[in-house]
């Protein structure tokens, strides 16, 4: 790619090679040619906020091992497009899950790309449903590689319109109403999850199974195909063995098929 004059940074192919290799190399997500605009406008972003003047002096400072900026870095150009109960044909499965394996005792669930947290809250607000009780034998772990959507999660304040989406029902339920008109999840539903930064491609993991349920939802699409295997490979000994793997609508295990087959709409099952 040509320097863009109407740019403030001027931003080379070579730049935009280094940045796909970084965060292939840190988080195994592959950035195709097509992402360009839009590395650059989110690191440009870093590039003011540290009073830099070219690309290539901000990516020397990551070479350099900065390792506060290369988290900054990384959460930049992670995407975390998520809502409450988005795809909800999983929710009703999951509860049915969890209700068919009350007698193993505290049940295990893993939000493997947990973003802002709707993703565990949901998993959280099902499992109360399942079991009408707000006190659960349910744990869930939620983990994320952006240390930022993490900190949303643990807090767990929403702004009214997403949490009024799902109805007066769950609304009064689960979520506190605030002056400002937002919404924080109760007490109750935050003390059933626990999150934590995981990077799915580090060599090892900070959390241990064995889990019943994993969702890893509208996270492989950012991998490559061996990543994702090797993903997958490392989900299966974290999984009870009538567990189930949830991924996302655009997503499938094909690839995978020695170690999980289809047992319904986008959720897989352990061979």
């Amino acid at each position: 790619m040509l320097p863009t004059p109407s740019r403030e940074f001027q931003f080379t192919e070579q730049d935009f090679e280094k940045v796909r290799k970084l965060i292939y190399n840190y988080a195994g997500i592959a950035l195709s040619p097509a992402k360009q605009d839009m590395v650059y406008g989110r690191l440009a972003k870093r590039l003011r906020a540290l009073g830099l003047q070219s690309f290539n002096d901000y990516l020397q400072l990551l070479e350099r091992g900065n390792s506060k900026e290369f988290e900054l870095f990384t959460n930049s150009l992670t995407t975390n497009l998520t809502s409450f109960f988005r795809e909800a044909h999983h929710f009703p499965i999951l509860a049915e899950h969890l209700l068919a394996h009350r007698s193993a005792g505290a049940l295990q669930v893993w939000s493997s790309a947990s973003s802002t947290g709707e993703e565990p809250y949901s998993i959280a607000m099902a499992a109360c449903e399942a079991f009408d009780s707000m006190r659960p034998p349910v744990k869930i772990t939620a983990t994320d590689l952006d240390t930022n959507v993490l900190e949303t999660g643990r807090i767990g304040i929403y702004a009214g319109e997403e949490v009024e989406r799902m109805g007066p029902q769950r609304v009064k339920r689960f979520f506190d109403k605030l002056a400002d008109g937002r919404y924080q999840a109760k007490q109750e539903l935050r003390d059933l999850i626990t999150f934590k930064r995981l990077n799915l491609v580090e060599a090892t993991w900070t959390i241990r199974g064995p889990f019943d349920v994993v969702f890893c939802r509208n996270v492989m699409i950012y991998f490559d195909k061996p990543t994702q295997l090797k993903i997958l490979e490392r989900f299966a000994p974290q999984m009870k063995p009538s567990g189930l793997l949830v991924v996302g609508h655009s997503e499938n295990l094909y690839h995978a098929a020695q170690l999980f087959k289809l047992r319904g709409k986008t959720v897989y099952e352990l061979v």
